[in-house]
C-alpha cells in the first residue's frame, strides 16, 4: 500500500506536466489537421506561411512542456539554456540538411528575386517557376517536365531571372568576308523586325580566319512568348539570307566540297509548304509547355491585385482633390470602374479561399 501511495504522490507532481503533454499534442494534431492535412490540393507556395504556422506552434508547446515540469529554478534555466545551444548547434552546423534549406526558402522570400510564373536560369536547369515551397523551388521546363531544386541549391548558384517587363533575344550565325556588312545587318534587322523584336541591333562578335561571326538581338516586351520568338527569329534569318541569295555557309566548308560553277547551298522553296509552316508557326507551344507556371503565376496575380486596386483607388482620390472640376466626371467614372473591380474580386476570392491563402 505504502508503495501505490508513493507512486500516486509522484504522479500528482507530474499531473499539470502529463496534462499539459497531452493537450499540446492535441492542439498540434488539430492544427496540423486544419492547416495542411485538410487541404491536400495546395502546393508548395500556398503551404509555406501554413508550415512556418505549424514550426512556430511546435517550438511553443515544447517550450510550454519544459516551463510546467516540476524543477528547480536553476534547473530550468539549465535547461532551456541547453535547448538554446542545441537549437543554435543545429542551424550552425546544418549545411547540407533540411534546415538549412527551409533557411534558404525564408531568404529567398525575403529578397524576392523571382516570383510564380518567372523565368528562371539555375546551372544548365531552364524553365517557369511554379513553387516556392518552405525546402524546394519547382520549375517547369521546356519539355513540360517539373523539376525541383533545393533552395540552398538556388542560394549557393547565380540565378538568372527573365525580366517580366522584357527581355533581349539573340541569334548568333557566320558568314563569308566576301558578302557586305551593311547588307547583312539590315537583313538580319527586318528578320529580327518580323521576328516580333523591337529595337533590333546587330554586333561583329569575331572576325575569323574563314569567316565574320555576327549576333542579332532585339528587345522582346512579352516574355511569355521567349521561345516562339526565339524560333520564329531563327526561322526569319534563314529565310531572310536564303531568299536574298545569301548561304549561311563557312567559306571553308565550301573549299572542301566540289559543286557545279554557280551552284549555292539555298534550298529550294516550296510554296505551299511555306503557308504550312506559317500556319504553325501561329501556335504558341508556350501554353502547351507552361501550363502549371501559367497557373502558378495567375494565383499570385490574383492574390496580389486585391492590394493594387486599392493603392490606386486611393491615387484616384487625391488625384480627384487635385484636379479641376471638368476633369472630376472621367475621374469618377475610373474610381467606380477600379471599385466595382475590386468588389467583384473580394467575391471571387471569398468564393475560392484556398486561392488567396
Amino acid at each position: 500500500m505504502d508503495v501505490w501511495l508513493e507512486l500516486l504522490s509522484a504522479l500528482h507532481s507530474h499531473i499539470p506536466v502529463l496534462v499539459a503533454v497531452a493537450v499540446v499534442a492535441l492542439l498540434l494534431w488539430g492544427m496540423n489537421w486544419l492547416l495542411l492535412d485538410r487541404h491536400p490540393e495546395l502546393g508548395a507556395e500556398l503551404r509555406l506561411p501554413r508550415q512556418l504556422i505549424m514550426l512556430l506552434l511546435t517550438l511553443a508547446g515544447v517550450l510550454v512542456v519544459l516551463l510546467l515540469i516540476p524543477m528547480s529554478d536553476t534547473t530550468r534555466g539549465q535547461v532551456l539554456s541547453l535547448v538554446g545551444l542545441v537549437l543554435t548547434g543545429v542551424v550552425a552546423l546544418s549545411s547540407t540538411t533540411f534546415v538549412s534549406n527551409a533557411m534558404a526558402g525564408l531568404m529567398l522570400r525575403t529578397v524576392g528575386s523571382f516570383r510564380s510564373g518567372d523565368f528562371v536560369r539555375v546551372g544548365e536547369q531552364f524553365g517557369r517557376v511554379t513553387e516556392r515551397g518552405l525546402f524546394h523551388t519547382e520549375i517547369q521546363t521546356e519539355d513540360r517536365e517539373l523539376t525541383s531544386l533545393p533552395n540552398l541549391y538556388l542560394v549557393n548558384n547565380p540565378v538568372t531571372v527573365v525580366r517580366t517587363s522584357g527581355t533581349i533575344v539573340s541569334a548568333t550565325l557566320s558568314l563569308g568576308y566576301d558578302i557586305s556588312r551593311i547588307r547583312i545587318e539590315a537583313l538580319l534587322k527586318k528578320a529580327a523586325e518580323d521576328a516580333g523584336l523591337e529595337e533590333p541591333f546587330v554586333q561583329i562578335r569575331n572576325l575569323g580566319d574563314f569567316s565574320v561571326s555576327y549576333r542579332i538581338a532585339g528587345f522582346l516586351a512579352e516574355v511569355k512568348q521567349l521561345l516562339t520568338v526565339r524560333s520564329n527569329l531563327q526561322k526569319g534569318i534563314l529565310d531572310e539570307l536564303h531568299g536574298n541569295g545569301i548561304e549561311i555557309v563557312s567559306p571553308a566548308f565550301m573549299n572542301q566540297r566540289r559543286l557545279p560553277e554557280g551552284r549555292v547551298m539555298i534550298p529550294q522553296e516550296d510554296h505551299a509548304e511555306r503557308i504550312t509552316h506559317e500556319a504553325a508557326a501561329e501556335e504558341e507551344p508556350e501554353t502547351l509547355i507552361f501550363d502549371k507556371a501559367d497557373e502558378a503565376e495567375k494565383l499570385e496575380m490574383e492574390k496580389n491585385e486585391p492590394l493594387h486596386l486599392k493603392q490606386r483607388l486611393e491615387e484616384l482620390e487625391a488625384l480627384k482633390e487635385a484636379a479641376a472640376e471638368t476633369e472630376h466626371p472621367q475621374i469618377a467614372a475610373e474610381i467606380d470602374a477600379t471599385r466595382q473591380r475590386l468588389e467583384a474580386l473580394t467575391i471571387q476570392l471569398d468564393k475560392n479561399p484556398k486561392k488567396s491563402v
